[in-house]
């Protein structure tokens, strides 16, 4: 398991690998014949956070929160609408990827790469693993079919696969070999920051395990950087050196893993500790059932977004929206009265 060690972010630890701020994607509401806009879905709505070089920050949320559009944006595969994202490359620059032209971008592109989450449908059933694999290392340049045969031997070795599948077609292999391959093509342009949008939520739990350790391994000797999305609060307690809690396009709370587990301090990260089941039938679940239902980003409510379902708000919460400030060493939360709530836990071990 991975050490949660405690980031600050004074410039003392040295800056950011990845620094987000304001991030917004608006999507157009059109409606009628001349498919005018009448409004926007707020996806991503002013998001903010930092990842620093080595660690793993943990995006977790509910299903539609912008979890995967955050990361997208991140990567420009989809272009923010507002916001910076700073990122420290190769070179040293500091450089903002919402704003660099395409022809800069695609230098840069071969330092963030991505996993995604579904290894049935992000191969190419009509390639075999050494074109899928090496496809990038020929896209970026490297026209040598030796060399990239040795790059692909090298990469299948060391996700766990051998060399001699490179020949294979993907309907050959199982789902946690799947996502093997993926994570192979994903290192083959040697990155230093990896997104990984929900890696391990098409597979058994079994396979789950194995996929998080191989990706714990890989981190260590390749110093990979990760943004891991998920909304499985085990397995970001699993990999996660910080995690940031999104609701309704929006950082609800962001700590380093063991403070968020054992001290949440946004009622709505103690409401998704309260629905992680007990392995034990004799304990009976303390949790008391959310009230309502997550609003729309197209028309979400004034104040803070959680004050319909939350059982502490207060009129200030109706009112005025929360900024997302530090209560504590490293610990910052979007909410009126963090620091007068105790909320429970659970272990981080």
């Amino acid at each position: 398991m991975t050490s949660n060690t405690e980031q600050t972010t004074n410039s003392t630890n040295g800056h950011p690998l990845l620094d987000v701020k304001g991030l917004k994607k608006y999507f157009p509401i059109k409606k009628g014949f001349f498919k005018k806009t009448v409004g926007h879905v707020r996806a991503v709505d002013d998001v903010n956070f930092f990842i620093r070089e080595g660690e793993t920050l943990g995006l977790v949320g509910e299903s539609g929160c912008g979890k995967t559009t955050t990361s997208r944006c991140i990567l420009r595969a989809v272009d923010p609408t507002g916001g910076r994202v700073l990122y420290r490359a190769k070179s040293g620059a500091t450089v903002d990827i919402a704003q660099l032209p395409a022809s800069e971008m695609r230098r840069l592109r071969p330092e963030m790469q991505m996993i995604f989450q579904d290894p049935f449908a992000s191969l190419n059933p009509r390639m075999n693993l050494f074109d899928i694999v090496s496809e990038p290392m020929f896209v970026n340049g490297i026209k040598s079919r030796s060399e990239r045969a040795d790059r692909v031997a090298e990469l299948l070795q060391l996700v766990g696969l051998r060399p001699e599948y490179m020949q294979r077609f993907p309907h050959a292999f199982s789902g946690g070999q799947r996502q093997r391959i993926v994570i192979a093509r994903a290192l083959a342009l040697k990155p230093r920051l990896v997104v990984a949008d929900e890696p391990v939520s098409a597979l058994d739990v079994s396979v789950q395990a194995q996929v998080l350790n191989l990706l714990l391994d890989l981190q260590e000797q390749l110093k990979l950087t990760y943004l891991f999305v998920a909304h499985d609060l085990s397995v970001v307690k699993h990999i996660s050196t910080r995690v940031a809690v999104m609701y309704v396009g929006k950082i609800a709370e962001i700590a380093p893993t063991d403070a968020l587990f054992n001290t949440p301090k946004h009622p709505y990260t103690a409401a998704l500790m309260a629905a992680v089941p007990v392995a034990d039938p004799r304990v009976r679940s303390k949790m008391i059932p959310l009230q309502g239902d997550v609003p729309s980003p197209a028309n979400p409510p004034s104040g803070c977004y959680f004050h319909p379902r939350c059982p502490f708000a207060e009129a200030v919460c109706k009112q005025e929206t929360p900024q997302l400030q530090e209560i504590e060493p490293n610990h910052f939360v979007a909410c009126h009265r963090a620091k007068e709530l105790e909320l429970d836990g659970i272990s981080a071990n």
